[in-house]
């Protein structure tokens, strides 16, 4: 099916994005990929990323795209450096691949690899409230960054005397975050307001 042809009832109710299209890869059409992961492993999970138009797209790249399939049906996909490279099943042209800069892509939550007991996805945390041991509200997790032994809470807040916005980084390891409550949609931690 086209990009032209698609709809919106095609589109899975799942839908969470998962990379970004920086350019192609060789000459024989593949893509080069930013993944919005350090462990990518939700894109190797799926054979079929879904695909939303960059903002900002010209005509002329909506028109190089014209042909392109939604989804797009992975042939093969591999961490390369810092990035993930992949080759598209239908897709052989390096231009065509250069033309898909900035397309935004999307896997189904479904196909997600199922965490292990107490470990939890990037996906999973977003969104999700932060409280402290005193019940005082350190913010929402905006974020995860990689610090290389272990991944770091990236939580926007306010600050309960200024009144201003501020960004807390919490580490996300058993020393600092006491419990994980996904369906109450919260996160206990052992960091003080002015930690």
């Amino acid at each position: 099916m086209s990009a032209a042809a698609s709809s919106d009832s095609d589109w899975p109710d799942d839908a969470v994005e998962v990379a970004v299209v920086t350019g192609a890869w060789g000459i024989k059409g593949g893509l080069r990929l930013k993944p919005f992961s350090s462990d990518p492993q939700a894109l190797f999970s799926s054979k079929r990323w879904y695909w939303q138009w960059p903002a900002g797209i010209t005509q002329a790249q909506q028109e190089r795209l014209q042909g392109l399939e939604q989804p797009l049906r992975v042939a093969s996909a591999r961490e390369q450096g810092e990035g993930v490279v992949a080759l598209i099943q239908g897709l052989d042209d390096r231009d065509v691949a250069q033309a898909c800069k900035g397309l935004r892509l999307f896997v189904r939550r479904s196909s997600f690899p199922t965490a292990q007991d107490g470990e939890y996805s990037w996906v999973d945390l977003m969104g999700l409230a932060v409280v402290n041991r005193q019940g005082q509200s350190l913010g929402t997790v905006v974020g995860l960054m990689q610090t290389g032994p272990h991944s770091v809470l990236r939580i926007e807040g306010v600050d309960a005397v200024k009144g201003q916005a501020v960004e807390r980084l919490v580490p996300f390891v058993q020393a600092y975050v006491d419990s994980v409550d996904l369906a109450a949609k919260r996160i206990q931690v052992d960091w003080g307001l002015d930690d």
